[in-house]
């Protein structure tokens, strides 16, 4: 079963390793030699897979399933001598099996250890958590994300290091299952504020962007966020609707996600800067509405036509290792 998914993995990767004929071949009751061949070429994949192209790979790749995770996670679980990217690569794969066994609309507050333990037990077995006592400022974490108020808000915070930070100080007490677990239901319910405050940036930038047209700004100086100086604010609108794609595939893209939160400043900024000037200079500026008729359909944005930035309560992963996005995490990258 994990065969055509490292071999699809590896192609994608482009990671140089000779097939494996023991494997290609399909034998029911391979001899033992077999056995030792395929078990010797999962394992150089595993030590050249990196968390971060597993990441990428199982969130696009359409060979994901839930069946395919459990074995995934079954296959990591039963190594005896486990690495740092090991534990990454598990605790990736725990949310992202718990994500496609979740209903999307649950409530945060069903979320409790015994629901993610009871989901969880195809490939934890069964256990009664308890959360350590040594993770319990992981409560203290969610309830600090889910006031930050926008995406650079939770960025700057610091949450995500500490969440870190705590994984990487558990050692091997990491892979006690109420600590896996503990984890799991963390990570999952960071990933929902990071996707809730991504889609409020990127709605507050759109909604900033048809205001500053309706007001007959027709480009910005974008520099700061590594735009042009005087990008036109119709590609910049263009580029946010494309975000929506992007951002829903992988969190952990670290440059792109700097972008989005730069960008929010300098429209808040524009938009600040435009009311400033509409009060000191009435006069001249015309009505929203009326210069809104005057920008012309090619401005216009139809919520049927153009509809917007949509996340999931349960979207792909989102890892709470901050270094996982390149800043880390990615992240996502928890990332």
């Amino acid at each position: 079963m994990l065969h055509p998914l490292y071999a699809a993995l590896a192609r994608e990767c482009v990671i140089d390793l000779s097939p494996c004929p023991a494997l290609e071949s399909g034998q029911q009751d391979p001899p033992q030699e077999t056995v030792e061949a395929a078990h010797q070429w999962f394992l150089e994949m595993d030590q050249r897979i990196q968390v971060h192209q597993l990441r990428q790979f199982l969130q696009t790749t359409p060979l994901t399933s839930e069946e395919r995770l459990r074995a995934l996670l079954q296959h990591h679980l039963r190594r005896a001598n486990r690495t740092d990217s090991d534990r990454d690569k598990i605790d990736f794969l725990l949310v992202q099996f718990f994500s496609h066994c979740t209903p999307s609309r649950l409530e945060d507050g069903d979320l409790d250890l015994e629901y993610v333990a009871q989901v969880l037990e195809p490939v934890l077995g069964t256990v009664e958590p308890q959360m350590p006592d040594s993770l319990k400022p992981l409560a203290e974490l969610i309830e600090a994300a889910n006031n930050c108020k926008s995406l650079s808000e939770l960025l700057s915070s610091g949450i995500l290091e500490k969440g870190r930070k705590l994984k990487t100080s558990c050692g091997d007490d990491y892979f006690d299952p109420s600590a896996m677990i503990t984890f799991t239901r963390f990570s999952f319910l960071m990933r929902r504020v990071f996707f809730r405050l991504m889609h409020e940036d990127l709605n507050a930038i759109l909604d900033g962007l048809r205001e500053l047209e309706a007001r007959g700004v027709e480009t910005l100086d974008c520099r700061a966020a590594q735009f042009s100086a005087e990008e036109p604010v119709s590609r910049l609108r263009m580029i946010c609707q494309s975000w929506k794609v992007m951002f829903h595939a992988e969190y952990s893209s670290g440059q792109p996600l700097r972008i989005l939160v730069d960008l929010r400043s300098v429209i808040d900024a524009a938009l600040a800067k435009s009311t400033k000037k509409s009060v000191s200079q009435p006069e001249e500026t015309p009505p929203a509405r009326a210069l809104a008729a005057a920008a012309g359909a090619e401005f216009a944005v139809s919520a049927s036509e153009v509809p917007e930035f949509e996340v999931n309560s349960a979207p792909p992963e989102w890892d709470t290792n901050p270094e996982s996005s390149e800043t880390g995490s990615e992240g996502s990258e928890n990332n």
